[in-house]
């Protein structure tokens, strides 16, 4: 698996917004087949901060899922709604093993 965390802070008054674009792309995405996991979770302490953990499953599903209407859709609605550039953190897979997911 090929794991990507990515980190978005919000301007507070674009959360709304944001979370409703965030969360239709997140569900087109859950149905890509390179796809294994797609989480969005927002900061308790922070809401203008939230975390998406991307799960794919080979190290090329990432560029395909960037090539879709909906990342490209998502992408160009929430940018301006940014306080900040995102980033992104990629994880190899220890546990539980590929199988698992």
């Amino acid at each position: 698996m090929y794991i990507v965390m990515v980190h978005v802070h919000v301007k507070s008054e674009s959360l709304e917004a944001f979370k409703r674009a965030t969360l239709e792309n997140a569900h087109h995405s859950r149905q890509e087949a390179g796809i294994a996991r797609f989480d969005v979770l927002q900061q308790s302490d922070d809401p203008t901060r939230f975390l998406l953990t991307e799960v794919y499953r080979t190290a090329q599903d990432p560029a395909k899922h960037k090539e879709t209407s909906h990342y490209n859709r998502w992408r160009a609605t929430v940018e301006p709604m940014l306080a900040e550039e995102r980033t992104r953190t990629v994880f190899t897979n220890l546990d539980p093993d590929d199988a698992g997911w």
